[in-house]
């Protein structure tokens, strides 16, 4: 890290500047939000979702790697079964419960929405990226290892989990991009995400309105936790550890920070968690 960078991270000036975003963060969270995510990802859901014949697998497989769809369809769906059913954490649960015709009208909604506004992160345009592969590698690492280390847990549910728990930092990245000290302050942007994602992510995923479960099970996925010894016990492992194997593979942090804590029955998955990930990512570069 250059000195100037630690210099800026320590003016009166840019602190101001922080805490002003942050505030206007609180504001914005208490309305509905839409915020870019990855400008291609976005861009090919926006264009397949424009053909009427798409199949409904293909939308199934698309929606799946975007974050803010999937969370947005996620909020519908526990709010169409309220008092019908329990809670659905399960992306393709929510699909079939609000059927294809309203997924693909939401999802058509968020990503135009997100297109119009994506022009602002073209500054942080890697970042995003790095990003957005790092959610998808985790949500691939999260199903592999709930159906390989975890068989009370659902693939499905895991996969969910891991591809929303750097929710925050997609949005954070957007509202930093609308500051001009910020964009022209790349590495000071990382590391004020990296501070802060975890606690703006979960006040995110509550007004948003997602199952408390989900939103515990995704809370403090960079804590250290000792997993040398024992298989995942819960979704929160889940999501740690796939978000730990994540971390070794697109890290978009400003540094590696604490260690993984893995054992090696974690590691061992290494090469089926990549299978899974290329597989998730080809439905976008088809």
């Amino acid at each position: 890290m250059n000195t100037s960078v630690d210099q800026d991270k320590k003016g009166d000036a840019l602190k101001q500047q922080r805490f002003r975003m942050l505030e206007d963060i609180a504001a914005e969270i208490s309305s509905e939000v839409v915020f870019p995510t990855y400008f291609d990802a976005v861009v090919k859901l926006r264009n397949e979702l424009r053909n009427p014949d798409v199949s409904t697998e293909r939308i199934v497989s698309l929606v799946r790697a975007e974050p803010l769809v999937s969370a947005r369809l996620l909020h519908m769906a526990n709010a169409a079964a309220q008092g019908n059913a329990g809670e659905i954490r399960d992306l393709g649960k929510a699909i079939v419960r609000l059927g294809v015709n309203t997924v693909r009208t939401t999802a058509l909604t968020v990503a135009m929405t997100q297109l119009v506004r994506s022009k602002e992160l073209v500054p942080f345009s890697d970042l995003s990226r790095t990003l957005w592969q790092h959610s998808v590698f985790t949500a691939a690492a999260a199903s592999v290892i709930a159906r390989e280390l975890a068989p009370r847990i659902n693939p499905d549910e895991a996969l969910t989990a891991g591809l929303l728990h750097d929710l925050g930092a997609f949005y954070m990245l957007y509202r930093a991009a609308q500051y001009h000290e910020l964009r022209a302050r790349p590495d000071t942007v990382r590391y004020l995400i990296s501070q802060w994602h975890e606690s703006i992510g979960e006040s995110l995923l509550f007004a948003l309105q997602l199952p408390e479960s989900l939103i515990e099970a995704i809370r403090d996925h960079d804590t250290p936790r000792d997993l040398m010894e024992h298989a995942p016990h819960t979704l929160s492992d889940v999501v740690y550890a796939a978000n730990a194997l994540g971390r070794g593979a697109f890290e978009w942090r400003e540094e590696s920070g604490q260690p993984r804590l893995l054992g090696q029955r974690y590691l061992d998955l290494n090469e089926q968690v990549i299978a899974e990930f290329n597989a998730l990512r080809a439905e976008y570069a088809a």
